[in-house]
């Protein structure tokens, strides 16, 4: 039987978390402290109506997170150096900061689930939150599906979800599971199935994104053939953002983004932005810690800071 442990620490003082910062303290408030854990900034005016929806509801979700993020409210009237440097244009603006680097954001309100899910995200990047006592059932199972025992994987998940129906890591396991074993729209279906409580968990946005890509693999065509098309027209943006398709299908994901990230750099723009929207994709894919998500984070954020 799998035991699950139900103890948690106490969450630490709002103060603590949730903090007014000025371009003074910003290396300390915002860079230094997100080298041990993520930070939101949210640049906001005393007089900008959206952000008094904003401000409020980012500090729940942040408050509810207990110590795993931090938050820095910047009012850009007073402060104007940082929100010049990160070219904030309208407010509110918020970014989050990972390892000393901006690592995603948004401009405008978002709805409540939205923001839970941007917290979750951040939340995970920083090293995720407690699972109840079933990581090494979890663990052994990931090992399962990394070693191709794919239908052992699935049991092992399985049973994690009968004593712990809203266990997302467990849900996102089975997920992988059956896409490992080429049944997508099963996989789909037990996605889709997953209690309203997780819906928003980081595992299962994941989960998603996979998915997405499984379909986009079953559609891709020969590495070799599209590698010849973008050596002989370097500019033909669909031929190499097709190449970066075909190679994430054959699992060379590093390789996938490094053509996306050379779209992105030529035309940001293409296709309605196509290659920032399939680099997050791939991004979301990946375990937040993932090197490959990480470096291409960061890569895809100096592009659009510089």
């Amino acid at each position: 039987m799998l035991g699950l442990n139900d103890s948690a620490p106490a969450a630490p003082n709002k103060d603590d978390l949730i903090r007014e910062g000025s371009d003074a303290t910003f290396m300390q408030d915002v860079v230094e402290t997100s080298k041990t854990v993520p930070v939101i900034v949210d640049f906001w005016a005393p007089w900008c109506g959206p952000c008094k929806t904003l401000g409020p509801a980012l500090e729940a979700a942040v408050t509810k997170a207990g110590g795993k993020v931090r938050m820095v409210k910047i009012d850009v009237d007073r402060n104007q150096a940082y929100a010049g440097q990160l070219q904030v244009q309208s407010i509110p603006t918020v970014y989050a900061f990972w390892q000393g680097q901006p690592v995603d954001g948004f401009q405008g309100a978002l709805p409540g689930s939205e923001i839970e899910k941007f917290v979750n995200k951040l939340v995970a990047l920083g090293g995720g939150e407690e699972d109840g006592g079933l990581s090494e059932a979890i663990a052994a199972a990931d090992a399962m599906l990394d070693e191709g025992d794919a239908v052992g994987a699935a049991e092992v998940f399985g049973a994690i979800l009968q004593e712990d129906d809203k266990n997302a890591p467990a849900y996102a396991g089975l997920v992988r599971a059956h896409l490992a074993l080429d049944q997508i729209d099963q996989a789909e279906a037990i996605l889709n199935g997953a209690p309203a409580e997780i819906a928003h968990a980081p595992e299962l946005d994941a989960a998603h994104a996979q998915i997405a890509l499984a379909r986009q693999a079953s559609n891709a065509g020969p590495v070799a053939e599209l590698r010849a098309r973008v050596e002989a027209e370097p500019g033909d943006l669909q031929a190499r953002y097709d190449l970066a398709t075909a190679l994430h299908a054959k699992g060379e994901t590093a390789e996938a983004v490094d053509q996306l990230l050379e779209i992105f750099r030529r035309d940001r723009e293409w296709n309605d932005g196509a290659a920032k929207t399939q680099l997050f994709t791939i991004f979301e894919a990946l375990p937040a810690k993932d090197p490959i998500a990480l470096a291409g984070r960061r890569r895809l954020s100096s592009m659009i800071f510089a």
